[in-house]
């Protein structure tokens, strides 16, 4: 690299650390819409999966299951809500054969009080029972373990969304009031919730451009601060607080010896059958089959190419193998190369260190095994690092063995995290501790956007307040950092 090149790449970092400064600093989504079938199919689409070990409460993991992207706050008369005929799952494997050994399943039914009105409440919503709000939601939860199903939950209810200031005046306790402790010690909570993902998606998906390095184009343009176009939005949360010795496989509390690493994923499946009347009915039969699902960010979007994605969907992690190559001939670092001539070339083949930090985990860190599967893997024996918020976005890249992709905190960057691990830009740590490679100044890329538009809860379930319908902002100019009315 030329002296005047690495000059103007650190004149560059320069800006982009100075703008980043200026941004709102908050605490901190990602296969929103990633496949053609499911894109249309918002109800059942995974957006994101996070978990991590609680740190309010570190011998619990925590598992936060996102579902419908890009929510629109002032959606009503019919407002976004999870579908009582899609059946939402929670995977775990514990032994490293990338197979379910306990899955979590919830499973919704919603009721309509009056039929004879087009309101989603008649008069304002005061309790999660109150006879105004004629959509109500509630959910069964399952736990499924070596073939053995037992119903842990039942009519569990929802909080409403986040209508207004009539609707919805006080939705902090109404939220609050839907956080529910059920067998084995387990706390859930499903319902409407901002969005936690931060990510540039209008520069990033105009042809894997980073608003901070625009003058590192092929086509120059004047660097700028990143846009979070998932800001001002909201999702559907399933959230769940388990206690460790429920998730490992021999029962015991986490143990450093035996570094104890479990595999999560989540799905959302349908019945194979539907019948739509002419009378605007419809019914729904045969064995439900997986439309969509999550282990790592990012991956169906930026690594399974689009003839794939919906094949992908439907697998089982298990059957990973047939996906590697993709792993380790990532399109995007092709990308990376032609937009930025300026940078290093990252390898575009061989790219083996893609699939073992996310086909199989990082030996000494969350190793699962040999058989390649996405999975978001944690090693419950790591113990938190800092509160909810308030970790290294970076997680394992700058030190922090409790981030991403030691599990998935709500501040984990991880745009950020993936981009530079695609791009050969590794962090420091990684490098120095698991010899993986580190390029500069490839490990200083970034889309711009390093924290969520609104602060995390301190408790379960952590994500923050849904932006309200009747005071929304993701529409206006700039960031979405007005908070929802109280």
């Amino acid at each position: 690299m030329s002296r005047k090149i690495l000059i103007s790449l650190l004149s560059l970092v320069g800006m982009v650390a100075i703008s980043l400064g200026l941004m709102p600093h908050g605490t901190l989504a990602s296969s929103h819409r990633e496949a053609p079938l499911i894109s249309k199919d918002p109800e059942a689409d995974n957006t994101d999966l996070y978990a991590f070990v609680s740190p309010d409460k570190s011998d619990t993991v925590t598992i936060i299951a996102n579902y419908i992207p890009l929510e629109e706050p002032a959606g009503g008369p019919n407002f976004a809500a999870f579908d009582d005929t899609a059946r939402y799952e929670i995977h775990i494997d514990n032994n490293g054969d990338s197979k379910d050994d306990i899955t979590y399943q919830f499973n919704f039914t919603t009721k309509i009080r009056n039929p004879n009105t087009f309101l989603y409440n008649t008069n304002t919503i005061k309790s999660l029972d109150d006879p105004s709000w004629n959509m109500p939601q509630m959910y069964d939860v399952t736990r499924i373990s070596d073939g053995d199903s037992k119903k842990i939950g039942n009519n569990i209810p929802t909080p409403p969304v986040n209508v207004g200031p009539r609707s919805t005046p006080n939705y902090e306790a109404l939220a609050a009031s839907a956080v529910k402790k059920i067998d084995d010690n387990i706390m859930v909570f499903a319902g409407q919730r901002d969005d936690p993902f931060f990510v540039d998606l209008g520069s990033i998906f105009d042809l894997g451009g980073l608003r901070p390095f625009n003058n590192a184009h092929l086509a120059p343009m004047d660097p700028v601060a990143g846009v979070d176009g998932v800001g001002g939005y909201n999702t559907h949360t399933i959230a769940i607080q388990i206690p460790i010795d429920e998730l490992t496989r021999d029962g015991k509390k986490a143990d450093k010896t035996k570094m104890p690493v479990i595999g999560i994923y989540a799905s959302a499946s349908r019945m194979s059958r539907r019948v739509l009347r002419d009378n605007g009915t419809q019914s729904n039969s045969g064995k439900y089959v997986q439309v969509s699902r999550l282990g790592n960010p990012l991956i169906n979007e930026v690594i399974i190419p689009v003839g794939k994605k919906d094949y992908w969907n439907a697998q089982d992690p298990s059957k990973d193998k047939q996906f590697q190559k993709y792993y380790e001939t990532p399109e995007l670092a092709s990308l990376i190369n032609l937009l930025y001539p300026t940078l290093p070339d990252a390898r575009t083949s061989g790219r083996t260190d893609l699939s073992l930090i996310l086909l199989t985990g990082v030996p000494g860190l969350n190793f699962t095994g040999k058989t390649p599967a996405d999975l978001l893997r944690l090693n419950v024996a790591v113990k938190p690092s800092a509160a909810v918020g308030k970790g290294d976005v970076l997680g394992v890249l700058n030190g922090d063995l409790a981030g991403f992709p030691n599990g998935r905190r709500l501040e984990d960057d991880v745009t950020d995290i993936e981009l530079r691990a695609v791009a050969d830009g590794y962090g420091s740590f990684l490098n120095t501790n698991f010899g993986l490679p580190n390029l500069s100044p490839n490990n200083l890329v970034g889309d711009g956007v390093n924290a969520n538009d609104l602060p995390f809860l301190s408790t379960f379930p952590y994500v923050a307040t849904p932006h309200q319908g009747y005071e929304h902002t993701h529409h206006m100019v700039g960031s979405a950092t007005t908070p929802p009315i109280k």
